[in-house]
């Protein structure tokens, strides 16, 4: 297993609208585990092929305790209710929104790490994360969820922090 690279915002893929796969092959379970090597090395709950520069329709993720999961060319089939909450992202590290809008619950269904369909409803912080992660495979970042003045203060607080971050990484 390998930790990947994370790629930050804006760099590519992570804007644009990533492609499906045609079928998963023998190299499917191997990337499953690299991203949850890298979700686990940069302590995240999910982690999307275009974060690692894989323009493809995957993402994994981990809710605490329990065992990680793949999903491949997911699909969200329901969403219902409405919260808002706290997000981050692995491609913006240290900065967090408090008041991201998200469905209670979503119904999704994908392929795993092995090409088998599955079928799931979640609920709470599990859909939460599913709705992140599949934002990210649709070119959508947590500050694009945001009221226009929140997401202005949240781009500007990234833009100082990724300067910092690409300063101290003598880029």
């Amino acid at each position: 297993m390998a930790v990947m690279d994370v790629v930050l915002y804006p760099d590519d893929p992570l804007t644009q609208k990533a492609e499906p796969f045609d079928c998963v092959g023998p190299e499917a379970p191997q990337l499953a585990k690299n991203m949850i090597e890298t979700m686990d090395a940069h302590d995240g709950v999910g982690l999307a092929g275009p974060q690692v520069g894989i323009a493809k329709r995957i993402f994994v993720l981990c809710e605490p305790d329990q065992e990680p999961m793949c999903f491949i060319n997911p699909e969200i089939l329901e969403m219902e209710g409405r919260e808002e909450g706290e997000e981050g992202c692995l491609s913006m590290p240290g900065i967090y929104a408090k008041n991201v809008p998200r469905a209670t619950r979503v119904r999704v269904k994908a392929l795993d790490a092995e090409g088998q369909p599955f079928e799931m409803e979640a609920h709470g912080f599990l859909a939460r994360i599913i709705q992140h992660e599949y934002d990210h495979l649709e070119g959508i970042l947590f500050p694009d969820r945001l009221d226009i003045i929140t997401r202005g203060i949240v781009l500007q607080d990234w833009t100082e922090v990724r300067q910092e971050l690409l300063s101290a990484s003598g880029e």
